[in-house]
């Protein structure tokens, strides 16, 4: 009955967590567009869609080499680095899950280009050309790619209020994004002074680094190496000196642990379960276990009892802090690593963090089915299966299957 009267009660709440009427199959589009129609199953899922893109050809090993009458023909020439590209989309470069591969998918999908879309870095290449040389002359030996940097953004799926008042489920532009980074299968080769080469092309950027106007490149050499000008010592510094690209602008970071926060929590108590079944969200006993899926019972200890803090709400998706009534602490991701996959959720002491942050989505009023995520790392919530005991986890891109989509019940 308290159940019952909490659901009657929930539509008209003010600040109502509300999700889509009956249980339906999880759509697992990864072709989700903006502003198309998702289920109640998608609320614990994400997509990635790209909002820019930059493609710019990269010298990533160079050599000045010089060819002289009688030393034509194949050499091989060991090269110096000139640039590092390594893969990586927002916080996490070891590309887990799936949201990252597919970011890195839909980025070369959206260029023309066939782009790394698992973790790799250039530094592992041989730096060794081995080049037909059929005219004397300076050239620049050279290994270079196309360098994919861009932009991406969250698709979610949450309710949205149509133009004749009524709500549906579609596909938003979440509030957390990030950068980028990828390349293209190297090439190699050589290039004199003199070739005329495609503009904007890897064997133009080679050219460049020549220094053609240079005394040292007009200079009569041995055969072999020749020392860097001037101009490439620069521009090799200038690359080596270049700080490291971060996380957007639009990516939270998280902040220091060193003080409870005070925090502006509603009165309202809910349970976080699992749609029409008795298990919900419980919070640890002990500092170094779990979040679990757990029964609720008078022994629960309100281990099982959560209260939304410090609520805000941009675009019709809610941002809060999950304090536990049991404990006194707030639901977290632990900072050790917080881009794993498959992470377990935690609880700690409240502090100002992204990582205790965490977004939730919402279907049309009248239901009470919702989808979590945190502010920091992006990833949806979810678990493996369902079964007492079972971890409250984070997967990249949520789960696909629907087991991400819970349901908020007033108590």
């Amino acid at each position: 009955m308290a159940v019952t009267a909490a659901a009657a009660a929930w539509a008209v709440t003010a600040m109502s967590l509300a999700a889509s009427p009956a249980a339906a199959a999880p759509t697992g589009t990864t072709a989700s567009r903006l502003g198309d129609a998702c289920t109640a199953a998608d609320l614990g899922t994400r997509h990635p869609y790209i909002k820019t893109t930059e493609v710019s050809p990269t010298i990533t090993h160079f050599k000045g080499w010089f060819v002289t009458e009688g030393t034509t023909g194949n050499q091989t020439v060991t090269t110096s680095t000139q640039t590092t590209i390594s893969v990586s989309v927002g916080l996490n470069n070891n590309i887990e899950g799936s949201f990252a591969p597919e970011t890195l998918g839909k980025a070369g999908t959206s260029v023309g280009l066939n782009v790394k879309v698992e973790y790799a870095s250039t530094s592992t290449e041989s730096n060794s050309v081995t080049w037909h040389f059929g005219q004397p002359g300076y050239y620049g030996v050279y290994k270079g790619t196309k360098k994919v940097t861009g932009t991406y953004g969250s698709l979610n799926c949450n309710r949205v209020q149509q133009s004749d008042g009524s709500w549906a489920l579609k596909w938003i532009e979440g509030p957390d994004g990030g950068n980028f980074t990828t390349y293209t299968t190297l090439e190699e080769g050589a290039v004199r002074c003199q070739d005329k080469v495609p503009p904007d092309s890897i064997m133009a950027k080679a050219q460049t680094l020549l220094d053609c106007g240079s005394a040292a490149a007009k200079a009569e050499h041995p055969a072999g190496a020749v020392a860097p000008t001037a101009k490439q010592k620069r521009d090799r510094l200038e690359q080596h000196s270049a700080p490291p690209s971060g996380p957007s602008a639009e990516q939270p970071r998280a902040t220091g642990r060193s003080a409870r926060a005070a925090l502006d929590c509603q009165a309202e108590i809910y349970k976080i379960a699992v749609p029409g079944k008795p298990l919900s969200w419980g919070a640890p006993i002990l500092a170094a276990d779990g979040v679990r899926l757990r029964p609720s019972s008078i022994f629960s200890a309100h281990l099982d009892n959560w209260r939304l803090c410090n609520v805000t709400e941009r675009n019709g998706v809610i941002e809060a802090s999950l304090w536990n009534w049991g404990i006194g602490g707030c639901a977290t991701i632990s900072g050790q690593n917080p881009a794993a996959e498959r992470a377990a959720l935690t609880t700690v002491n409240c502090t100002e963090d992204d990582l205790q942050r965490f977004y939730i989505y919402r279907d049309v009023p009248g239901s009470s089915k919702i989808g979590v995520q945190n502010k920091y790392t992006g990833y949806m919530t979810g678990y493996d299966r369902y079964a007492d005991g079972e971890f409250i986890r984070q997967y990249s891109s949520g789960r696909q299957d629907g087991t991400g989509t819970y349901t908020l019940i007033r108590v």
